[in-house]
């Protein structure tokens, strides 16, 4: 059986959308992930601040890299994002993402993301179906 970190530098190497994101994996085991990056100009938007894409963008691939990591194949089915603090440009974002149930075929899971203050910024809810298929 893979390694979450294993699964994850698979998922990674396909993954043009993280790496375009400039996501770093802070940390990686089995059900949570910690991912980071920092808001550049070209993902502002007409305010001057962080598209509310970004902060969903970097939680959906922490829940992907999270759920994943128990070697079992996963896809979200249903993900809602709460956008409570404006992001800035150059703010460094960290996404926490955490397992809250797993069964045999749904788990869900909640992201956390902070900017470099620690302040929350957004909480991201994911819920996956876990298919057959394995790493």
């Amino acid at each position: 059986m893979k390694t979450p970190a294993e699964i994850v530098g698979l998922m990674m190497e396909k993954d043009a959308y993280s790496n375009w994101l400039g996501i770093s994996v802070d940390a990686i085991d089995f059900g949570t992930c910690t991912l980071s990056c920092t808001v550049t100009e070209t993902m502002l938007n007409g305010f001057g601040i962080a598209h509310g894409g970004i902060t969903y963008a970097l939680s959906d691939s922490a829940l992907a890299f999270a759920s994943n990591s128990h070697g079992q194949q996963c896809v979200s089915i249903e993900t809602s994002i709460a956008h409570i603090k404006a992001v800035q440009p150059g703010d460094r974002l960290k996404a926490v993402s955490t397992e809250i149930q797993k069964g045999k075929t749904i788990a869900r899971y909640v992201v956390d993301v902070f900017n470099q203050q620690k302040e929350l910024v957004a909480r991201f809810n994911g819920t996956v179906f876990r298919t057959e298929k394995t790493w």
